[in-house]
C-alpha cells in the first residue's frame, strides 16, 4: 500500500516571506502570481498593503497579477 504525503498548506507568513525574498524582487524585476492564490493565501488587502509599503506597482489581467518590483512608474502601452 502506497501512502501519499500531502504538502503542508502555505501559511500567509511563509507565502509573503518567500514571495518577497525572491531574486526577481531583489533585482527590481517583475513577478507574476495568480490572483486567486493571492486572495486565498494572504488576502488582497494585505498583499496590496505590502506592495504600497515597498513602493511597488502591480497590474491585474486575466486572473494574473504582475508586480513591478521597483518604484518606477508603470504604463500600459496599448
Amino acid at each position: 500500500m502506497t501512502h501519499h504525503v500531502l504538502p503542508r498548506p502555505l501559511d500567509p507568513e511563509t507565502y509573503m516571506r518567500d514571495l518577497f525574498r525572491s531574486k526577481a524582487v531583489r533585482d527590481g524585476a517583475v513577478i507574476r502570481r495568480k490572483s486567486r492564490d493571492i486572495d486565498r493565501l494572504i488576502g488582497r488587502d494585505r498583499f496590496l498593503s505590502e506592495l504600497n509599503r515597498r513602493g511597488f506597482r502591480a497590474v491585474e489581467n486575466a486572473g494574473q497579477i504582475i508586480v513591478f518590483c521597483n518604484a518606477e512608474p508603470a504604463r500600459i502601452l496599448t
